[in-house]
C-alpha cells in the first residue's frame, strides 16, 4: 500500500492538523498570484444557494468559511476519519466523525458532496466513489480538488537530485518519495470519476509558489514527511536528504535571488444529471419523448 493511503501513516499525518496548516498556509503566503482557491474551485459550480453540502475529510474546516461567505443559506455537514482534525472546525454541532468508505448517510442525502484534496488518502478510491454516488441525489454533484501530477516538478527535481548522491553505490534503481496525490490527480481522477458518472468536467489553475528563502520550503516538505519518508530507498535517511536539498536550493537562491515552483491544481465536477450536464441531459429526454 503507498504511503498516502497507509492507516498507520495517515494517523500519523491527521493526528493534528499542524502539518495540515503548515501547507495550506505556505500556499497562502507564497502563491503567484494570489487566488482565494476555494472560492474558486466553488465557483465551478452552478448553485442555487439552498443545496445540501457534504464536506468530506473536512478536516479544521477551511471550506466551511467560504460556504458560509458565498452561500450562507446552504446546509453544511462535515465529516472526518481524524477526530483530531476536526478539534478546531467552526461548526461541530454539524461534524461526524465516519469512514468515506461507510458514510452514516441515507440514499440520496445531499446535493452537493465535496471531496477536497483528500481522495488520495482513500485506500479504495472506487469504492468511495461508489459511497459518495450513493449519498448524492440523481441530480448531485460531486467537487473534487486535488493536484495535477505535473503540480510542483521543481520539488520533484531536487528530491531525486537528493537521494541519487544518498543510495548506496550499486543501486542500479530507486523511487523518488511521490506527491500523496498521485494516486487521485487531476488526471488519473478524471478516469476514475468517468466509471462512475455520466459526466466529468474538469478546471485547471495554474500559478507558482515563489519562495524568497529556504525555510518555508522545507517545513513544507517536512509536513509531508510521513507520506514520503516511507518511500526512500533502503539505507537512505530523510533528514541527510533534506540537508541536501537545503543546500540545493540556496545555490538556487544565490543565483537566482528567489525559488519558483510551478503549480497546477484544480477541481473535478462529476454528476449524472445536474450543473453542467443539466440542460443537455433534459433535452435528451425531451427529445425522447418527441421520438417516442
Amino acid at each position: 500500500m503507498f504511503s498516502a493511503n497507509d492507516p498507520d501513516t495517515l494517523r500519523q499525518m491527521y493526528a493534528t492538523d499542524e502539518a495540515w496548516r503548515i501547507r495550506q498556509e505556505t500556499h497562502d503566503r507564497y502563491s503567484v498570484p494570489a487566488v482565494d482557491f476555494s472560492a474558486w474551485a466553488l465557483g465551478c459550480i452552478n448553485w442555487n444557494g439552498e443545496e445540501r453540502i457534504l464536506d468530506l475529510g473536512c478536516g479544521p474546516g477551511r471550506w466551511h468559511a467560504t460556504v458560509q461567505k458565498l452561500l450562507p443559506k446552504v446546509v453544511y455537514y462535515g465529516i472526518d476519519l481524524h477526530p483530531g482534525m476536526l478539534a478546531h472546525h467552526p461548526a461541530p454541532r454539524a461534524l461526524t466523525v465516519g469512514n468515506a468508505l461507510r458514510l452514516p448517510y441515507t440514499d440520496g442525502s445531499f446535493d452537493v458532496v465535496m471531496a477536497n484534496h483528500m481522495m488520495y488518502h482513500i485506500p479504495d478510491i472506487e469504492g468511495s466513489i461508489k459511497e459518495i454516488r450513493r449519498v448524492l441525489k440523481p441530480d448531485g454533484v460531486l467537487m473534487a480538488t486535488t493536484n495535477s501530477v505535473h503540480n510542483m516538478p521543481e520539488l520533484q527535481v531536487l528530491l531525486h537530485r537528493a537521494v541519487t548522491l544518498l543510495v548506496p553505490p550499486g543501486t542500479d534503481r530507486f523511487q523518488t518519495p511521490l506527491p500523496p496525490s498521485d494516486l487521485f490527480t487531476l488526471e488519473t481522477g478524471t478516469r476514475l470519476l468517468s466509471r462512475h458518472f455520466y459526466a466529468v468536467a474538469r478546471y485547471d489553475l495554474p500559478s507558482a509558489l515563489v519562495f524568497p528563502a529556504a525555510e518555508p520550503v522545507l517545513a513544507y516538505l517536512e509536513s509531508t514527511r510521513a507520506a514520503r519518508e516511507p518511500q526512500l530507498p533502503r539505507g537512505v535517511h530523510w533528514n541527510d536528504v533534506m540537508l541536501i536539498v537545503g543546500e540545493q536550493i540556496n545555490r538556487l537562491l544565490e543565483h537566482f535571488g528567489e525559488l519558483v515552483i510551478s503549480k497546477l491544481i484544480g477541481v473535478l465536477v462529476a454528476t449524472d444529471q445536474g450543473d453542467f450536464i443539466r440542460d443537455y441531459v433534459g433535452y435528451r429526454v425531451n427529445s425522447q419523448h418527441r421520438q417516442g
